[in-house]
């Protein structure tokens, strides 16, 4: 992995001290995260969504699901996957300006809808696979990932003076 970072010039820089030996084994998920965001910052760079250039997008989405395969388990599974990693990660914006230690509503809101997609398709998958109780714990998940989606629009509301505190 660290090979892979090196050969496009996008290594990340190890302290000498924590790493006297270079990266090791334990150090894989650490280097795939670093991986992730340069191929991620690369289609970024190259993409816009809802621009002229969906096209690019396509290509993208074409590359991926060739990398992929066609197994619609594991294509959502990995789907599943990301959209667990983006929920924490809207989480854990800009945690040094949040005010008393809230999440701001609307970033709330917008995680729970990731966290809330993550669920559903969860338990499309465990209906698939014709496991009924982890359709239900999902769709319970899903369902109250809903309500605070409801819950945090309304406070969004309240903090630009739309609406009344209940």
């Amino acid at each position: 992995m660290y090979a892979a970072l090196v050969a496009l010039r996008r290594e990340p820089i190890l302290d000498p001290e924590l790493w006297p030996d270079g990266p090791q084994q334990d150090d894989l998920r650490r280097l795939l995260g670093v991986l992730l965001a340069v191929v991620e910052l690369e289609i970024t760079a190259t993409t816009r969504l809802g621009s002229d250039q969906d096209t690019d997008v396509a290509e993208v989405l074409l590359g991926w699901s060739d990398q992929v395969g066609p197994t619609p388990g594991l294509f959502a599974n990995v789907l599943a996957n990301r959209l667990q990693r983006t929920a924490v990660q809207l989480m854990g914006l800009d945690e040094d300006e949040e005010e008393g230690g809230q999440t701001p509503p609307g970033r709330m809101a917008s995680s729970m809808a990731v966290v809330a997609a993550a669920d559903t398709l969860d338990a499309d998958l465990n209906f698939q696979s014709g496991d009924i109780d982890g359709v239900r714990q999902a769709l319970g998940r899903a369902e109250a990932s809903v309500i605070e989606i409801q819950q945090s629009m309304h406070d969004l509301r309240v903090a630009i003076g739309d609406a009344q505190e209940e």
